[in-house]
């Protein structure tokens, strides 16, 4: 499953994931620059879960994520769909191409810090129907406040509004 952790406003959002998905079970994966995993502590971040990836690998990130799920017997990956800490205008769209290139499930977690809480929504499988897969990821993710509000993206990615 692709499970995206949103909204993404703060530096521990990370830690806050890894504990929920640990929490049920769950050995969550994340993807990191391949320097993270290298050098003497390289084996706190793979103990993490941290999927090394070059930035300069030939092969783009979903197609070596997607074969990733091809070659794991179990794998849940982890991203945050806005890509930074800050406001976005749009979401980054791996997740979903990710998500349908695999076919695999789409997990959403969400981050209520008003209240304290992180939801962790049914799983949904993608149609390919970009705008109304958004749709019920929108809907789903009503109310999600993150830890630093004013942080949080609109839910949206690009391709809904070029066409």
């Amino acid at each position: 499953m692709v499970i995206i952790g949103t909204p993404h406003t703060s530096n521990w959002d990370f830690v806050l994931f890894l504990a929920v998905t640990s929490h049920f079970g769950i050995a969550a994966k994340v993807i990191g620059k391949h320097t993270l995993v290298s050098g003497p502590f390289g084996w706190i971040m793979r103990g993490l879960g941290v999927i090394p990836i070059e930035r300069g690998s030939s092969q783009g990130l979903v197609e070596v994520m997607v074969e990733e799920f091809t070659k794991a017997e179990e794998l849940a990956l982890v991203l945050a769909p806005e890509g930074t800490r800050g406001y976005q205008d749009y979401w980054k769209s791996g997740f979903y191409r990710i998500a349908t290139g695999a076919e695999v499930p789409l997990v959403m977690a969400m981050v209520d810090g008003a209240n304290k809480t992180v939801v962790l929504h049914d799983a949904l499988k993608l149609t390919g129907d970009v705008t109304a897969d958004m749709d019920a990821v929108r809907a789903s993710l009503k109310g999600g406040n993150g830890i630093n509000p004013e942080g949080g993206s609109r839910i949206r990615l690009r391709s809904e509004d070029e066409g």
